[in-house]
């Protein structure tokens, strides 16, 4: 517990940095972009890729900085990519809680595909497939475990399942080839400290 702690608030000290919000915006404009590109299969199914963008930020920044980004994307998504749908707090609250357990799990860590693949497991389980499917229910007015919970949780599951391993190879390839060129670490280094190490 002390260790989450830790790692949390060394994720708010991120914030401290203009680094932080500049490549946070940048991951956010690809990841908007991305979404796009995604695809929905009637009111309570999609396939995308953007949240491979959103993982760099928690990657690099943790916890803390994962929370207010997850907060950030979904409000951003919601004007850019309007779905005739209201706006539903309670999905902003769950990327939030994605961003949070995306950066217990990759912050200050060494990438490994195996880290990777669990992150995205918990993250889809909990997430994904549960809060997601709960959320949806709600918004159309269903009860929260009633008879659309058990009805829209199977495909819900299976589609999650399926883009569990490919989401998660795709994010390790891109993040183990930026690794090794350097530019994550580059990334990382806060814009007052590369200016000083230039000079």
């Amino acid at each position: 517990m002390k260790k989450l702690a830790t790692l949390f608030t060394d994720s708010l000290s991120e914030f401290r940095h203009v680094t932080t919000i500049a490549v946070a915006g940048m991951f956010g404009a690809v990841a908007v972009v991305l979404g796009a590109f995604t695809v929905l299969i009637g009111n309570d199914l999609k396939i995308g890729f953007s949240t491979i963008a959103n993982q760099f930020v928690y990657y690099l920044f943790g916890p803390a900085v994962g929370c207010a980004y997850g907060a950030m994307i979904d409000v951003l998504n919601f004007f850019v990519r309007p779905n005739g749908s209201p706006f539903f707090p309670p999905f902003t609250l769950i990327s939030m809680l994605a961003g949070i357990l995306y950066g217990f799990m990759y912050y200050k860590h060494p990438i490994s595909l195996p880290r990777i693949l669990i992150a995205q497991l918990i993250v889809t389980l909990i997430c994904n497939i549960w809060l997601n499917t709960v959320c949806i229910c709600l918004l159309n007015g269903s009860e929260m475990y009633g008879p659309m919970f058990f009805a829209i949780l199977p495909k819900r599951a299976v589609k999650n399942f399926i883009m569990w391993p490919i989401q998660s190879i795709i994010f390790y390839a891109i993040a183990a080839g930026l690794e090794r060129s350097g530019i994550l670490r580059i990334l990382k280094i806060p814009y007052h400290r590369s200016v000083k190490e230039a000079n």
